[in-house]
């Protein structure tokens, strides 16, 4: 009876019910709108900075953290890193090995990162080759390098010179060598293009007699969302390697907030800023939408005077008021996941595209100018759930003056309370 009663009262009062739900409607669309653009754009940003830098998730060994040093390493062999290659999350493993060394050039000289990577699974992920501005690419069999533009430029060196690397080799050794220079690679980043140099992997191995070892594995994911869950099962499956018989190494799993902590925070930074508005987003709906249900309790009061004299027990009346709400609150769900679900959709497939200056500099980056949306089945339970929530809040108020409802008061169409 309740139920049948609640669905006709809402329509007794056409205008009202639609005005309220659209207000539901609005406030779910655009929150998922902007959830799903600030989502997708910062997993972009995570994702093409992990691309040029250090990956989402990085095995290291455990003292590496701290002391940079050529000393700690990581065996290279399929034998260690089958573990997480067993992961079903894991896209890429990329070996690294880097170190630092003096770079010099006739009678100049410089500190650089030297970066022993796989010419081929590099490009594949971060499409390096791309970034050659002079010269060819390397290959995995060469015995040249790759500089940056900003330290050829310091040294006076072009493709075909030879330049001097001279450092700290593993166990205490000297490492020592001459190199030709087979390409020069521009970086937008300083960092990068003034202190870079790329060798193939097997050439930094015996530049700095490590043998059959690395700095670190980049691991990348196959799904953003789900890297806490990728570090977790990496961090349990290496667990024990450093007390096991297969080497002396322990391993220590570190992901990209770890890697990055500036980047990391600037994100929070900004996502706090977008949770702000977005709630002010709800401030500014709740009030409209807590004007709108007092407005329909208040002028009911005879309504509910009657009721209550015809033998309508007060919670029975509440629950009744209860259900009005909550038709109400799956009306406008269900119109803003009609409205909100499909625009969402267009811009997951269609992202907006930025021009100009910004445009510009984002792909100097290597990045490409878009927003993207995120698409992901917890931010539409997130918004459906903070929607439901603030409707259930703006029914408190009301729900204590029924409660409090004196009933000579309410037959005489007052809105007096006990």
């Amino acid at each position: 009876m309740l139920v049948k009663l609640a669905w006709r009262n809402l329509w007794r009062q056409k205008r009202r019910t639609v005005l309220t739900a659209m207000a539901l409607a609005l406030a779910l669309v655009l929150s998922l709108f902007m959830r799903s653009m600030q989502e997708g754009s910062y997993a972009n940003n995570i994702e093409n900075s992990a691309k040029f830098s250090t990956g989402l998730i990085q095995l290291q060994h455990v003292d590496f953290e701290e002391s940079q040093s050529i000393e700690d390493l990581l065996p290279a062999t399929g034998e260690f890193i089958a573990a997480a290659r067993g992961l079903d999350d894991v896209e890429r493993l990329l070996p690294r090995l880097e170190s630092f060394a003096l770079a010099a050039a006739g009678d100049k000289s410089k500190g650089v990162m030297v970066l022993g990577v796989m010419p081929e699974l590099e490009d594949e992920y971060s499409n390096i080759s791309d970034k050659v501005v002079e010269g060819e690419f390397i290959g995995s069999d060469d015995k040249s390098v790759l500089i940056g533009r900003g330290l050829a430029d310091y040294l006076s060196l072009a493709v075909g010179d030879e330049l001097v690397l001279y450092g700290q080799g593993y166990r205490g050794q000297t490492a020592a060598g001459l190199y030709k220079i087979k390409g020069v690679v521009h970086f937008p980043l300083p960092q990068l293009d003034n202190l870079l140099i790329y060798m193939p992997l097997e050439l930094a191995q015996t530049l700095f007699s490590t043998g059959e070892q690395v700095s670190a594995w980049v691991i990348d994911t196959r799904e953003l969302t789900r890297l806490e869950q990728t570090k977790a099962d990496l961090e349990r499956v290496y667990s024990s390697y450093g007390s096991s018989n297969r080497g002396n190494s322990e391993v220590k799993v570190r992901d990209w907030e770890d890697l990055a902590p500036e980047m990391a925070q600037q994100i929070a930074m900004d996502k706090a800023g977008g949770i702000f508005m977005m709630y002010l987003l709800y401030g500014v709906v709740g009030f409209g939408l807590f004007a709108t249900i007092l407005m329909m309790t208040l002028e009911r009061y005879r309504e509910f005077g009657v009721m209550m004299a015809t033998g309508l027990v007060r919670a029975k009346l509440l629950g009744l008021v209860v259900l009005e709400s909550g038709f109400i609150s799956l009306l406008g769900v269900t119109l803003g996941l009609a409205i909100g679900t499909p625009l969402v959709l267009w811009f997951y497939y269609n992202p907006i595209e930025l021009t100009g200056e910004t445009a510009q500099m984002m792909l100097e980056l290597g990045w490409e100018p878009i927003l993207p949306m995120q698409l992901s089945p917890w931010l539409f339970i997130d918004q459906i759930v903070i929607v439901l929530g603030l409707m259930m809040l703006c029914l408190l108020y009301p729900l204590w003056r029924i409660f409090r409802l004196n009933l000579v008061t309410a037959l005489k169409g007052g809105a007096h309370v006990n």
